[in-house]
């Protein structure tokens, strides 16, 4: 047992005993945004058209969500436009169909640096 707790500290490094500052989350760090790219909820579905723009409050756009078989549904979907540091986070976002056959949230944030570069979460 003694061994065990001994191998589990060295592959810890201790950390928990003595954990470290939190680092503080880079966005400009993260993939840049393109406008197709695989959907947050994977299973093969594919994001295209995805261009956010900032409309006071919210960052929007349209896009294409794509099935693996090809079928094609339009969507739009609205983020919070927060301030930080360096930028723009559209965080919180809510998306629907534009027939209004469905609706929900995603976890995809979007930062808008400064200088205009957008980069999607990991």
């Amino acid at each position: 047992m003694r061994r065990a707790f001994t191998l589990v500290a060295a592959l810890l490094g201790g950390s928990l005993l003595a954990p470290g500052p939190l680092q503080a989350e880079d966005p400009a760090s993260w993939p840049p945004l393109l406008p197709r790219f695989e959907s947050t909820g994977g299973g093969g579905w594919m994001i295209d058209g995805y261009d956010p723009v900032v409309v006071g409050p919210v960052c929007r756009t349209d896009f294409a969500a794509i099935s693996p078989e090809g079928q094609v549904f339009r969507n739009e979907v609205e983020f919070d436009a927060v301030p930080a540091p360096g930028g723009l986070m559209c965080e919180n976002g809510r998306w629907r169909a534009k027939d209004g056959s469905g609706s929900g949230t995603t976890p995809l944030r979007v930062f808008i640096r400064a200088d205009g570069a957008r980069f999607r979460s990991p």
